[in-house]
C-alpha cells in the first residue's frame, strides 16, 4: 500500500511527512508557520504548499494513498474550513478544498490537530489496546481528542474533545476563544511565559518561549518553577473533570510543554489526586505521549489507513 502524506499544522511550525501503513514516519520535514502580524491566508497556504512539494520531491514523488491533516481548531467538519485560534491568518480558510484541488482523486481527510494526537496514541502509542483514551496537546495551545468505545468521538460539529476550553480558573486570564479561565489560557506555553514575566521572571532573550521557561525551572528559578506548577495543576483539574465525565482509561499528553517531564507531571498528578475522588476515576493512567512529536502525523495518516475507527464522514 502506498504511503499517506501526513501534515501537522500548528501555531509555530508546519510539519509534513510520508507515513507508511505500519506507522513509520519517513521523509519528514518542517518549516516555521508564517504567523507574524500582517501575514495573510494565501501567504500561509503558499508556505504549506512549498513544504509539501519539498517532502514529496525528497522522497522521489512516490504514489500516495491519501492526504491526512491535523490542524488547530475550531473548524467546520468534515468540510475543514479552518479557523485556528492561534493562526489569525486563517479564518474560514477552505483547507480541505485547497488540498483536494492539489491532490485530485486522493482522499483528503482533516481533523483537529489534538484529535490527530489522540488517534495516533490510540492506534500505535500509549493508548494502544485501550478503548477509552484522552489525547492532549500542550503547546502553543491546549487541545484534545476523545476515543470512547474504541472509536473517535466527533461530536455534533466535529469539535468534541476541546479540553483546552474547560474552565479551570473561573474569572482567570482571558482566552483566545473569548472566555476567561480556560485551561488553554492558563497552561499554554505563551500564556505561561506572560504569567511568569508578570511575576518577575527575567529571561535572557527578549523573545522568551516555553522552552526557556522550562530550562530556567530546571535550573531552580522559583518563578519559572511556579509557572510549571501552575500549568500542571490546571491540567490535573481538567483531566479529573474529563475522566469523571467519560470514564477514561488513559490520558496521553503530548506537545512541546509535555517535554518538561516531572516539572509538569508531578503537580499534574498531585492536582488530579485531589480532584479525582470517585474510585473509577482514580484508575486513570496519565502518561506522556509515546509517539512524541510525531503523534499528530501518525494520527493524521490513520484518518486514511484506519477510517473504520477514525473517520466517519465522506
Amino acid at each position: 500500500m502506498s504511503a499517506v502524506l501526513a501534515v501537522d499544522i500548528g501555531g509555530t511550525k508546519l510539519a509534513a511527512a510520508l507515513v507508511e501503513p505500519d506507522g513509520r514516519v519517513t521523509a519528514q520535514d518542517r518549516a516555521p508557520t508564517p504567523n507574524a502580524p500582517g501575514v495573510d491566508g494565501e501567504e500561509l497556504w503558499r508556505a504549506l504548499e512549498a513544504l509539501l512539494a519539498k517532502v514529496a520531491a525528497g522522497a522521489g514523488e512516490p504514489p500516495l494513498a491519501g492526504v491526512g491533516v491535523g490542524c488547530g481548531g475550531p473548524m467546520t467538519w468534515p468540510a475543514a474550513e479552518v479557523s485556528p485560534l492561534n493562526i489569525p491568518a486563517w479564518r474560514g480558510f477552505p483547507l480541505r478544498e485547497r488540498l483536494r484541488a492539489r491532490y485530485p482523486g486522493l482522499p483528503v481527510r482533516i481533523h483537529n490537530d489534538a484529535v490527530c494526537v489522540a488517534i495516533g496514541e490510540h492506534w500505535l502509542g500509549a493508548g494502544r489496546g485501550h478503548d477509552n483514551v484522552l489525547g492532549m496537546v500542550v503547546s502553543t495551545g491546549v487541545g484534545g481528542g476523545l476515543m470512547l468505545g474504541g472509536r473517535l468521538v466527533n461530536g455534533a460539529s466535529g469539535n468534541a474533545g476541546h479540553i483546552g476550553h474547560v474552565i479551570v480558573e473561573p474569572g482567570g486570564p482571558p482566552c483566545g476563544c473569548g472566555g476567561r479561565g480556560c485551561l488553554e489560557a492558563v497552561a499554554r506555553g505563551p500564556g505561561l511565559v506572560a504569567w511568569a514575566r508578570e511575576q518577575g521572571w527575567r529571561p535572557v532573550g527578549a523573545d522568551a518561549t516555553g522552552v526557556e521557561l522550562t530550562e530556567d525551572a530546571r535550573r531552580g528559578d522559583p518563578v519559572a518553577g511556579a509557572a510549571m506548577r501552575r500549568a500542571g495543576r490546571a491540567l490535573g483539574i481538567a483531566i479529573a473533570s474529563a475522566t469523571h465525565l467519560c470514564d477514561l482509561e488513559v490520558a496521553a499528553i503530548g506537545g512541546g510543554l509535555s517535554q518538561a517531564g516531572r516539572l509538569l507531571f508531578d503537580p499534574l498528578e498531585e492536582a488530579f489526586g485531589e480532584h479525582a475522588r470517585m474510585e473509577f476515576a482514580r484508575r486513570l493512567r496519565i502518561v506522556p505521549a509515546e509517539l512524541g512529536q510525531t503523534a499528530g502525523l501518525v494520527g493524521a495518516a490513520a484518518l486514511v489507513y484506519a477510517q473504520d475507527r477514525y473517520w466517519s464522514a465522506g
